[in-house]
């Protein structure tokens, strides 16, 4: 009784994804046929009754593979591949259309009905979706090939590169005095900054410096608020009448990197959260809470010109630089933590900060792994995030002028001692 059971509930199993693989196939012959819907009947070459059928025998093919012959499904799908390279043959007689799509949309809809019954329908249904959206928007990928630059395309080129590529190659296990070096851990690291560039860059470039400069700051601050900063400067230098509006923008961007770096924790090492939060969030808010204050004081409609983001990760020889930054941040931070304690930890992070924020940040929450106390970590990455504040402060007045170094100072100063004596506290 029992064996006769579960033949019953695996004939019903089947059953239903084959039922499943006929559905997907409707779904992207939907697709393919509304795109076809000005054509007469017999004039397409496939739409959703021939996908249907199309994902039906690929679910087929899988039973037949399993149950009689593990050729059927090769020798049903070179069929299906014959017959579709014969139907677009026989239309580039009447039709200059050289795109592939179709054929490719129709092999992929009987894959997707062989794997909904041999392996799991609900991967088969995720893939047909997401073909059929990919299908539907033609026009909008194509506009965002169009749009795309080059200097883009090479960037996120050289992202893949020194992620998926250099990353596995990497040899996972510590290195150097005190075990302290991982390379596949600090180049995962380095690939974190770049990413978190990369979709900064990215959500500024596709909305477009029209949304004004509140949000041009706030997508800057996840790429670069040192490079905004500058860019902002020089622009409250040339024009006066908006200083208030550019130093707005300088504090949204300065406020989005801490939100960045508890997202460098969170990934890294979470111990550290409860500690690091209540500062983060605490010169977060006295940075956005003034610059929104200003921004309603001297609300006005301005837009900016997009700032060029110089020292952008994503360029491999800033890879390569910022890696070597890291190595040297964590060899330089064990020395002086065995050295001078403490002690040495905050004097480095104050150094570190004058350049960069990140580096030190990743290195210390690292180095919270590796028995630097969690109090230390947290209070060195607020110094060395107080110091590369201070700097932009300097450069808002220096560059651009006193007034909008005024207005950059005072939050900057009131958000810096307040989170520096929460972390000290703690």
């Amino acid at each position: 009784m029992d064996d006769v059971a579960s033949q019953f509930i695996a004939a019903n199993q089947t059953t239903l994804n084959l039922a499943v693989a006929l559905l997907l196939g409707a779904i992207i012959g939907l697709e393919r046929g509304w795109g076809a819907r000005a054509q007469k009947s017999g004039e397409r070459i496939a739409g959703i009754r021939t996908f249907s059928l199309t994902g039906l025998l690929g679910g087929i093919s899988a039973v037949l593979a399993e149950e009689i012959t593990v050729w059927a499904f090769p020798v049903l799908l070179l069929s299906v591949v014959a017959m579709a390279i014969v139907a677009y043959s026989e239309r580039l007689d009447h039709i200059r259309n050289f795109s592939i799509t179709g054929m490719v949309s129709m092999v992929l809809t009987f894959c997707f009905g062989a794997i909904a019954v041999a392996v799991d329908p609900v991967i088969a249904t995720t893939a047909a979706v997401i073909t059929a959206i990919i299908l539907d928007n033609k026009e909008e990928i194509h506009g965002w090939v169009h749009k795309l630059k080059a200097h883009e395309l090479d960037a996120a080129l050289k992202l893949l590169v020194i992620s998926v590529v250099m990353l596995p190659l990497l040899p996972n296990e510590p290195m150097g005095p005190g075990g302290v070096l991982n390379p596949r851990e600090i180049w995962w690291m380095v690939v974190m900054i770049a990413s978190i560039s990369f979709v900064g860059y990215f959500a500024m470039r596709l909305a477009g410096t029209s949304k004004g400069i509140l949000f041009t700051s706030l997508f800057a601050g996840l790429s670069s608020s040192t490079a905004l900063t500058l860019h902002f400067s020089r622009q409250a230098n040339q024009h006066p009448a908006l200083n208030a509006q550019f130093a707005t923008g300088i504090l949204i961007a300065c406020g989005t990197m801490f939100p960045r770096i508890l997202v460098y924790c969170f990934v890294i090492n979470r111990e550290l959260l409860p500690s690091l939060v209540w500062p983060v969030v605490i010169m977060t808010v006295l940075l956005y809470v003034p610059a929104l204050l200003i921004w309603r004081r001297n609300s006005g409609t301005s837009e900016v010109s997009q700032p060029t983001l110089s020292q952008n990760p994503l360029d491999l020889k800033s890879a390569l630089v910022f890696g070597v930054l890291l190595t040297a941040i964590l060899l330089l931070g064990d020395f002086l933590k065995d050295w001078l304690g403490d002690t040495g930890i905050y004097m480095l992070a104050a150094t570190s900060g004058i350049a960069d924020v990140d580096a030190i940040t990743l290195s210390l929450t690292r180095m919270s792994n590796n028995g630097l106390a969690m109090d230390a970590a947290v209070l060195g990455i607020v110094i060395a995030a107080a110091t590369n504040n201070l700097v932009k402060s300097g450069m808002a007045w220096v560059i651009g002028n006193r007034k909008t170094g005024f207005y950059v100072a005072g939050p900057m100063v009131l958000s810096l001692g307040a989170g520096l004596l929460v972390a000290w506290l703690q």
